[in-house]
C-alpha cells in the first residue's frame, strides 16, 4: 500500500508538471505568489507544488479532481487515497520524537497532536539515519491509512532549535502558512476565531465604540487599563472572586499552586505577576488570550487610531484621522501629502481590506474621485473595482487569523519561556572589549 501510495502521489506530480493550458498557468500563478514572500530553493518549490496539487483552483476544481478525472483506471481503493489527501493533507512544523526503522512518529508543534509518518520514497529510507530525536521539519503529511501518514513530500530540515529560535520558527511557519494554522485541529481554530469575536466585544465595552483615537502616551495607558478590564471580567464570569489572594485561592480549591497560576495566564492572557489568579469558563481550556498592549512602536506617536472587528481583529493606525480628515476636505488635493497617503494605505500589507471598505462607508463617492485621480483611472468605480483593486495589491478579501487571537497553552508557555531565556541572555554582563567593537547587551 505504501508503495502504490508513492507511485500515485508521483504520478500525481507529473501530471501537474506537464499540463499544459489552464493547470500550467494556475500552477505558475501559484508558485510565484510564493516563492515570492517565503525562502526559495528546490525543496521549497516542491512543497511549493505539493501544496498546489490541494489548494491550487482550476475554475472550481483542484488539480487532484482533474487528476482524477484523467485517470479511468484508478482503482476505488486509490481514488479514495487521493480524496483523503485533498482533505486531510496539510503543511506543519514538526518535531522528530522516535525513529523506527521505517517510520517516524512526529509531533505537530503548532497543535501538539501526534503523527505516524512512513517515507514518501524507498530513497528517502536510505536518508532515514542521518535525521535525529528532536530535530525539527518544515513538512507536509498526508494520510495512508486512519492512523498512518506519509511525507507528501521531502521535508525541510531545520535541525535542532533552542526555544528562542523555535519560538521564531513558529512564528514564521504562522506568518508564511496561515492557511494551514491549526489545519488538523479545527477545534483550537474555532476557538482562536471566537476568542477575536470576543476580544472585540470586550474593546467596545470598555471603549463604547469600535474606534477610539487618543496621543500613543494615553492610548497606552488606557490599553493597560483594557486589559485590567478583561481580567476582571474573565474573574467575574468564572465567579472567581478577585479580592483573594492567591495563597486563599489555591488553600479554598485544594489544587497545586502551579496549576492554579497556569489557571490564572490562560483565563486572563495576563503576566502571572498582573493577577491573583482566574480559572477560564472551561478549566480544560487549551487555549491563552495574548496580552492586549499597545506597540511600542506606536507609544510615542502623537496621534493613534485604535479600531476593532470581530473578524479582522485589533488595528493600529496614526494616519486614520488624515485620511478620514481627506474624505471630509472641498479640496482634498491641496492637503500635504494626499497621494502619498493613499498609496501608503493601497501597498501597506498592514491597512488591510476592511479599513478600506469602512472608509469606503465613510464617504463613498469622494473616496472613488480620489482613487481615480491617484491611479490615472478615470473609469474607476468604487462599487465595482474596489475587491479588484485591493487583490491587485495582494490584499485578502476574507480575514486570516488575527495576531490577537488565542494560541493554544503550550506555544504561550513555549513563547514565554523563549522571551525569558532571551532576556536572561541580555541581561547579561557584555566584555568591555567586545561592546568597543559594537556589541550591545
Amino acid at each position: 500500500m505504501l508503495e502504490r501510495a508513492w507511485e500515485i502521489k508521483q504520478n500525481l506530480i507529473d501530471f501537474v508538471l506537464d499540463a499544459e493550458g489552464e493547470l500550467a498557468v494556475a500552477l505558475e500563478t501559484y508558485v510565484a505568489d510564493r516563492s515570492s514572500r517565503e525562502r526559495y530553493d528546490i525543496a521549497q518549490q516542491n512543497q511549493i507544488i505539493d501544496r498546489f496539487t490541494v489548494e491550487g483552483k482550476v475554475g472550481e476544481q483542484t488539480p487532484i479532481d482533474l487528476f482524477i478525472q484523467s485517470q479511468p483506471d484508478l482503482s476505488e481503493g486509490d481514488r479514495n487515497l487521493l480524496e483523503s489527501w485533498r482533505q486531510r493533507s496539510f503543511t506543519g512544523l514538526f518535531e522528530i520524537s522516535q525513529i523506527s526503522p521505517d517510520c517516524f512518529d512526529l509531533t505537530n508543534w503548532l497543535t501538539a497532536k501526534h503523527y505516524a509518518v512512513k517515507p514518501n520514497s524507498l530513497n528517502f529510507i536510505q536518508e532515514m539515519s542521518r535525521f535525529k530525536l528532536g530535530e525539527i521539519w518544515l513538512a507536509r503529511i498526508a494520510p495512508l491509512t486512519d492512523n498512518c501518514w506519509i511525507l507528501s513530500s521531502s521535508p525541510i530540515p531545520m535541525g535542532k532549535l533552542g526555544k528562542p529560535k523555535l519560538a521564531v520558527a513558529i512564528g514564521n511557519f504562522k506568518q508564511n502558512y496561515k492557511n494551514s494554522l491549526y489545519s488538523d485541529a479545527p477545534e483550537l481554530l474555532e476557538q482562536a476565531w471566537q476568542s477575536v469575536e470576543q476580544y472585540h466585544i470586550d474593546f467596545t465595552e470598555f471603549f463604547d465604540s469600535d474606534e477610539v483615537t487618543l496621543s500613543g502616551y494615553h492610548l497606552n495607558k488606557k490599553i493597560a487599563e483594557f486589559q485590567e478590564f478583561i481580567t476582571k471580567k474573565r474573574l467575574a464570569d468564572a465567579g472567581i472572586d478577585e479580592t483573594k489572594s492567591l495563597a486563599q485561592i489555591v488553600e479554598d480549591a485544594g489544587v497545586d499552586r502551579e496549576e492554579v497560576k497556569a489557571a490564572a495566564i490562560a483565563a486572563s492572557g495576563a503576566e502571572p505577576s498582573s493577577v491573583d489568579v482566574a480559572i477560564d469558563h472551561n478549566a480544560n481550556s487549551k487555549m491563552v488570550m495574548p496580552k492586549a498592549e499597545l506597540p511600542d512602536r506606536f507609544k510615542g506617536a502623537s496621534q493613534v487610531t485604535a479600531l476593532s472587528h470581530p473578524r479582522w481583529g485589533q488595528m493600529f493606525l496614526t494616519t486614520y484621522t488624515q485620511f478620514t480628515a481627506m474624505l471630509a476636505a472641498a479640496d482634498w488635493k491641496s492637503m500635504a501629502g494626499a497621494e502619498k497617503l493613499v498609496r501608503n494605505y493601497l501597498e501597506d500589507p498592514a491597512i488591510n481590506a476592511w479599513i478600506w471598505q469602512r472608509l469606503a462607508k465613510t464617504n463613498a463617492a469622494k473616496l472613488e474621485q480620489i482613487l481615480q485621480t491617484v491611479l490615472e483611472r478615470t473609469d474607476f468605480q468604487l462599487d465595482r473595482d474596489l475587491d479588484r483593486l485591493l487583490q491587485e495589491f495582494h490584499k485578502p478579501l476574507e480575514p486570516e487569523l488575527p495576531e490577537i487571537a488565542s494560541v493554544p497553552l503550550h506555544l504561550h508557555n513555549l513563547f514565554q519561556e523563549a522571551l525569558g531565556e532571551v532576556n536572561k541572555s541580555k541581561s547579561k554582563p557584555q566584555d568591555k572589549k567586545k561592546s568597543s567593537k559594537g556589541f550591545k547587551s
